[in-house]
């Protein structure tokens, strides 16, 4: 079966050689080397696909011109084959604005002194009826993919947080199980970044049911990544320093209220050009600031060719996406 080397968990290196970072020259040579070797494949939309987000893959495969390429083909095939992802994505329609309500996505002001970017992911309203799974991914890869296009300063690694304070055996109930299995296998092995570590932090009591959901779809190398807290576990800061997150979970910034702006007069847009960096960074929630920042890039998103593979126009045919190469039910038998 053939395999996509993993883009998680990739360390820092320069063309296979540990703690040496490429030049310009060299970046621009592997640049065009993927833009030649896309001139060659009529399935992929290379006409979508720009300089930076080419340099977007270099870096998250360290520099490997050929990783990159099987990444990136893996990306745009998997995009082609989820349409309850990657179709119908206007920002502004009723299912994506509601699942902006459900889930706080916020990635915190501040990284890690390694230069990981800190996720955190919550439940901002706890009711399981309001939880529609399909419409809370399609969420998440919108502001994921806003990252893809707009981020300059490419972390060291990213650090996901997961706060399942909230979660129950309703919410269980919600996801849908096929999306699950196509969301798991998208981020792990065609997602262009470094995944370092992740935490699920106040593990609720259906734990072992949470993880008999998600276990067989894990890689083991994303499984060894995986630390798991019990509410005011300490230890979380040994990875995650206490000064980058909110009051409310033992850290040094405004809480998450303050953040989102509750009982302040900030939240209204009209007024954030009248506020200073300062008090907007305290007083606009994270997650509103993303919100706003995915509907800048709604003609991006309305765009339904944008990074999805051509199947029809494949050389060789059609090539199976979910479910056969690069598989979880191939990887669970390594």
């Amino acid at each position: 079966v053939a395999r996509h080397p993993p883009v998680l968990g990739c360390s820092s290196t320069s063309n296979g050689v540990m703690g040496q970072q490429p030049t310009e020259k060299q970046i621009e040579s592997e640049v065009n080397a993927i833009r030649q070797w896309l001139a060659k494949q009529p399935h992929l939309p290379g006409d979508t696909i720009s300089d930076s987000l080419l340099r977007r893959f270099l870096h998250s495969c360290d520099h490997s011109v050929e990783r990159a390429k099987n990444v990136l083909e893996l990306n745009c095939t998997l995009r082609a084959a989820a349409p309850e992802f990657f179709s119908q994505r206007d920002p502004l329609q009723a299912n994506v604005q509601a699942a902006f309500d459900v889930v706080d996505v916020i990635p915190l002001p501040k990284r890690t002194p390694e230069d990981y970017q800190v996720f955190l992911y919550r439940l901002c309203d706890p009711d399981p009826d309001k939880l529609v799974y399909n419409d809370y991914v399609k969420m998440l890869l919108l502001v994921a993919d806003v990252r893809l296009v707009s981020e300059t300063n490419i972390p060291a690694g990213d650090v996901p947080v997961f706060d399942l304070k909230d979660v129950s055996l309703r919410h269980l109930a919600r996801v849908v199980l096929p999306s699950l299995r196509k969301y798991m296998q998208y981020f792990q092995e065609a997602h262009p970044v470094k995944l370092k570590h992740i935490h699920i932090i106040n593990m609720p009591p259906i734990m072992d049911k949470i993880m008999t959901l998600i276990k067989p779809l894990t890689r083991r190398e994303v499984s060894s990544m995986i630390h798991y807290h019990p509410p005011g576990d300490p230890a979380f800061h040994d990875f995650v320093p206490k000064e980058l997150m909110p009051k409310e979970y033992g850290g040094d910034q405004p809480s998450c209220a303050e953040l989102k702006g509750q009982g302040t007069t900030y939240r209204d847009e009209r007024s954030i050009e009248f506020m200073s960096a300062q008090d907007t960074q305290r007083y606009i929630s994270v997650a509103e600031v993303w919100r706003k920042k995915v509907a800048a890039h709604r003609d991006f998103f309305l765009d339904e060719r944008m990074w999805k593979a051509d199947e029809s126009k494949r050389v060789g045919g059609p090539k199976s996406s979910f479910g056969v190469e690069g598989s979880f039910r191939s990887l669970a038998i390594d």
